[in-house]
C-alpha cells in the first residue's frame, strides 16, 4: 500500500487518476491538491526528459512533506511546489512563463489531516475552536461566521452548500444561542443545533453543516470554479483534465465544466446543432474505487473520478 506523510492521507484512485493524465515526456503537468504528495510523487516517478510538474497547496503543513518523498535528484529538477489556493492557478503559470499544460489532477477531498488535528475545527469527534481554515492566514473562521452572519445568510449557506432541507431552524438556533454566548468551539455548534436532527440521519446531517461552514470559510466553491476554468484555458489540445471528487456539490460542477465548458452547465449548439464544449469526455462513467481499496482506504467511498481531453482545434 503507498503512504504518504504519516499525517495525511493514503492518496486515492492513484493509478486511475494518473493513468487518466496520459503522461508523455516533455510534458507540462499540474498538481493542484498536494495534501501529503502522493500523487505527485507518482507523477514524478512517471516523468522523464524535460517534463516538469507544478503542485499547488495553500496550507504549510503541506509543504513540509515535500522532505517526505524520497525525491530523487532528476526529480526534484522536474519538481515545483507553489504554496498558495489553486484558483490562482492562471497567474502562477503566467509567472513561471508557463503557456500551456498537458494535464492537471485534482483531488478534492478534504485531507484526512485535517480531520485527525483536533486544533484545526474540521471534525464534530473533537472539542475544538471553530477555525476550519486550510490557509491558516486566512482572516475568516467558522466562528466569525457563525457569530456574525445574519440569520439569513446562516440559513443559505446550510442550503446551498449542505444540503440541509432544516437549513432555516439551524440557522434560527444559531441565532438564539449566539444572543445569550458566542459559538467558539465544536461543542457549542453542537449544543445549539443537535436537538434539530433526527437521530437516525444525525451523523450525516451534522456532517453536512460541517461541509457547509468549511466550504464558505474557505470559499471552496468559487476557487474551484476559478481553477477549472483556468484550467480549461492552459489545457493544451490533447492535454487532460483529471478530477476527483467527494460530494455532490463539487461533482455536479466538474461535470458541467467537462460537458459544457461553463459551471452552469449551459449547452450552447452550432448552427448544426452539434454541441460546443471545449473538452471530450473519456469516462462516461464515473470511475468509483475498487472494493479492495474502499476496504483500504474508507475515504475512497465516497470518491468519483472524471476524465477529459481538452478538444484539438478544428
Amino acid at each position: 500500500m503507498i503512504k504518504t506523510a504519516e499525517t495525511y492521507h493514503v492518496p486515492v484512485l492513484l493509478n486511475e487518476s494518473i493513468e487518466g493524465l496520459n503522461l508523455h515526456a516533455e510534458g507540462t503537468y499540474v498538481d493542484v491538491t498536494f495534501g501529503g504528495g502522493g500523487h505527485s510523487r507518482e507523477i514524478l516517478s512517471r516523468l522523464k526528459g524535460s517534463s516538469h510538474l507544478y503542485s499547488f497547496d495553500q496550507d504549510v503543513d503541506a509543504e513540509e512533506n515535500i522532505n517526505k518523498m524520497g525525491l530523487e535528484p532528476d526529480q526534484i529538477e522536474r519538481f515545483t511546489f507553489i504554496r498558495s489556493n489553486f484558483r490562482y492557478l492562471k497567474n502562477w503559470m503566467r509567472y513561471y512563463g508557463i503557456e500551456q499544460i498537458d494535464g492537471l489532477l485534482a483531488d478534492l477531498g478534504v485531507s484526512s489531516h485535517h480531520f485527525d488535528d483536533e486544533s484545526r475545527g474540521f471534525s464534530f469527534r473533537f472539542e475544538a475552536p471553530l477555525d476550519m481554515r486550510m490557509n491558516k492566514s486566512a482572516r475568516m473562521t467558522a466562528a466569525d461566521i457563525l457569530n456574525e452572519y445574519e440569520e439569513g445568510q446562516l440559513a443559505d449557506i446550510f442550503y446551498l452548500y449542505g444540503e440541509l432541507k432544516q437549513s432555516r431552524r439551524i440557522a434560527s438556533a444559531i441565532v438564539k444561542t449566539r444572543s445569550q454566548h458566542p459559538l467558539l468551539t465544536t461543542k457549542d455548534l453542537l449544543n445549539a443545533t443537535e436537538p434539530l436532527f433526527q437521530r437516525v440521519r444525525e451523523k450525516k446531517d451534522i456532517t453536512k453543516m460541517f461541509q457547509a461552514l468549511r466550504i464558505e470559510v474557505n470559499h471552496e466553491m468559487d476557487a474551484l470554479r476559478e481553477m477549472l476554468l483556468s484550467a480549461t484555458e492552459l489545457l493544451r489540445p490533447g492535454g487532460r483534465l483529471s478530477v476527483i471528487t467527494y460530494h455532490s456539490l463539487e461533482d455536479r460542477m466538474v461535470k458541467n465544466i467537462m460537458k459544457s465548458g461553463n459551471a452552469e452547465g449551459t449547452i450552447k449548439q452550432d448552427f448544426f446543432g452539434r454541441i460546443e464544449t471545449p473538452f471530450l469526455i473519456i469516462n462516461k462513467k464515473v470511475i468509483t474505487a475498487a472494493t479492495e481499496e474502499q476496504e483500504r482506504n474508507p475515504r475512497s467511498r465516497s470518491a468519483k473520478l472524471r476524465i477529459a481531453e481538452k478538444k484539438t482545434n478544428e
